[in-house]
């Protein structure tokens, strides 16, 4: 392990010293880690650029990262675990997966504040951890950041090609050149001729390239237009809703792979050091990673390039749950990386998607996302998380199908896949809007309103059950080939025709982008397109809710269809296209009809249910079914219930 110090820089009770059930109080620590690094460990050599960053009189490189920690004031009451959450965009997520918490609204210069929500994982007595692992994240009080110095060869910064994606919400002039406000990769040159600017209506298409005179390298400040290196400017103005790419050579990269050892030897520290300054005192028996959609991408990534293990070969974490990260990796031990891509055909980090060896749809290539796991012999259990969103995306079939889409995968014997049958890429907005309150964006339904947090303990505590005492979770639950619950979705067009929704013109398929033979130090910007590989999503009964998976009691007891894909509105451009194509994807919510209706061949609530009772009694009946098969607790029946009451009043109104 790498850990130099802990800098503590606030310690604190949490919530005012308030009491946590039978675990009491609970500690909460901020500060700064700092590590070091050996370059020449061979463990340290599958950091991309390591040998490019300057190092300390010893030799070694030095880094830091901020440092997040919740734990039991008595250690004795702990349960003697960590979850450690992979921040997304440097925000903390497990407490609203988890603890079903509100995660705010992120409003400029300030990060959204802690909501503690139902307590479930203090009340559990785990030690939550975070880690900042992300150089670009958004330099915004509050959230969690890695700092290291920039990669350089004889003295001079390194500079490279770099292939960007931004799709605007409204018609605007000029953009930065990053996600989401992440820091960016200045053009070296802003008069570069080489710099490529394209766009595309869907991902899969072939992109359209735009003269390189009618745009620049620039930014207007409301008097004149000049040039910028972070910024890229056209007068006839960025398209709501349409597709923009970019390439340039640009200068500035730091070690991305710094955030993956990071992640490694702090939770390897605070897991086994007896270090008076370890927090834990290492006195932790079994630790869990956690990740949401970027993060889940991360944990995707730090599973195939293997970080599971520290400098004397021990285990760092014993479970790790990615979650809506579908089949993908991405730029987070690339050279440029950009954290926040989150499409399949924009990275180089595709293929392997499944756990088990698989050829990619060339047949260029035979790999699997675990093999190194495998090889080791590592005993690390993996869940695999995802919502029909990811299915829709494109790539989560991925995870379980052959790449051509004819035949199902096994999954490696530690790992399970779980799909949420009809939920959205993030628990459901209640009660329902059309609109995302966190950045505007507007679908044509109501947005998808299903909480599936409650499946999401469960889940939890099936992985820390099968690490921890080795009894087995149930059996992987997703759209499958054999038994015919995965289907095209263009398959569907016909059944969505009776429900009043508008489906999709188009689905977009993964294809295999060519970015040269190092998907670490990329070469070949813009990508030459490849095949494209199948994907499928799970069938659709007669009321437009999927069949397979794992179902919410708001999916086999139905007040609304609730579809994991929502089509956008035109106030933001792009009505054809569906929500998420680029950010997280968003689901939609269709009431039922409260009677019967010859507009809308759902059978009415008043057909399905004789009261409220009724109602009431049908969900609670599914729901203890749902406890015997293990995907929810009993913590969370009288939620489901109070829940679903108010969906019926809402839904009945």
């Amino acid at each position: 392990m790498s850990i130099k110090s802990i800098e503590i820089r606030e310690d604190n009770l949490l919530e005012n010293g308030k009491s946590f059930g039978d675990i009491g109080q609970y500690r909460e620590i901020k500060g700064l880690a700092k590590f070091i690094l050996d370059p020449n460990d061979e463990y340290n050599k599958k950091i991309t650029d390591i040998e490019n960053i300057s190092t300390n009189n010893q030799g070694l490189v030095e880094f830091s990262s901020d440092i997040h920690i919740m734990l039991p004031l008595d250690s004795s009451k702990s349960n003697k675990k960590i979850i450690y959450d992979v921040n997304n965009r440097g925000n903390k997520v497990m407490l609203s997966q988890f603890n079903s918490a509100s995660r705010g609204v992120m409003v400029a210069g300030v990060a959204p504040e802690d909501d503690i929500g139902n307590e479930f994982l203090m009340l559990e007595g785990y030690t939550l951890v975070w880690c900042g692992w992300s150089h670009d994240a958004p330099p915004i009080n509050g959230k969690l950041r890695l700092f290291s110095s920039e990669i350089a060869k004889d003295g001079e910064p390194i500079k490279g090609k770099i292939y960007s994606q931004f799709q605007p919400m409204k018609d605007v002039e000029q953009i930065m050149l990053s996600d989401r406000m992440h820091t960016p990769y200045p053009a070296v040159d802003t008069n570069e001729k080489e710099a490529i600017l394209s766009f595309k209506k869907y991902p899969d298409d072939d992109p359209i390239i735009i003269p390189r005179d009618k745009w620049r390298f620039a930014w207007n400040d409301g008097n004149e237009t000049i040039d910028n290196p972070n910024f890229i400017y056209m007068s006839d103005k960025f398209k709501a809703g349409i597709m923009y790419q970019v390439s340039y050579n640009a200068y500035g990269a730091k070690p991305t792979g710094l955030g993956l050892a990071a992640t490694r030897d702090l939770i390897a520290y605070l897991k086994y050091s007896d270090d008076l300054d370890n927090p834990t005192k290492g006195d932790i028996e079994q630790a869990f990673a956690f990740g949401v959609s970027q993060s889940g991408r991360f944990l995707r990534q730090f599973i195939y390039l293997d970080f599971n293990y520290d400098n004397l070969g021990r285990e760092v974490f014993d479970g790790i749950m990615p979650h809506v990260a579908g089949g993908m990796r991405g730029e987070f031990n690339q050279r440029f990386g950009q954290a926040s891509k989150d499409l399949p055909s924009v990275i180089s980090q595709l293929y392997p998607s499944a756990s088990i060896i698989t050829d990619d749809i060339e047949g260029s290539s035979h790999d699997g996302l675990m093999e190194k796991f495998k090889e080791r012999k590592s005993k690390s259990k993996v869940f695999f998380v995802n919502t029909g969103a990811e299915y829709w995306r494109g790539d989560a079939s991925l995870i379980h199908t052959s790449a051509d889409g004819k035949k199902d995968l096994e999954s490696n014997e530690n790992s399970r896949v779980y799909h949420l049958s009809s939920c959205m890429h993030g628990p459901g907005v209640w009660p329902p809007t059309d609109t995302q309150e966190a950045d505007g964006m507007r679908g044509q339904n109501y947005l998808n309103s299903i909480d599936y947090t409650p499946l999401m303990r469960a889940l939890l505590s099936n992985l820390d059950k099968w690490a921890s005492e080795g009894i087995e979770p149930p059996d992987s639950s997703h759209p499958k080939v054999s038994d015919g619950t995965a289907v095209d979705p263009n398959s569907l067009r016909e059944k969505y025709s009776k429900i009043p929704i508008n489906f999709p013109e188009h689905f977009s398929f993964p294809r295999k982008m060519d970015f040269g033979s190092n998907e670490d130090i990329v070469e070949t910007i813009p990508p030459t397109h490849g095949e494209k590989y199948s994907s499928i999503v799970s069938d659709v009964d007669e009321d437009g809710n999927e069949i397979a998976g794992i179902r919410h009691p708001d999916v086999q007891v139905p007040l609304a269809t609730s579809t994991p894909w929502n089509l956008r509105h035109p106030d933001v451009g792009a009505p054809y296209q569906i929500i998420g194509l680029t950010g997280g994807p968003r689901g939609a919510t269709v009431p039922l009809p409260k009677e019967k209706s010859d507009d809308d061949s759902r059978l009415s609530i008043s057909e399905r249910y004789s009261s409220k009772e009724d109602y009431l009694e049908k969900i609670s009946n599914y729901s203890k079914e749902l406890i015997k098969q293990r995907f929810l607790l009993d913590f969370d029946l009288e939620n489901i219930l109070s829940r679903s009451e108010e969906r019926w009043d809402y839904f009945n109104k």
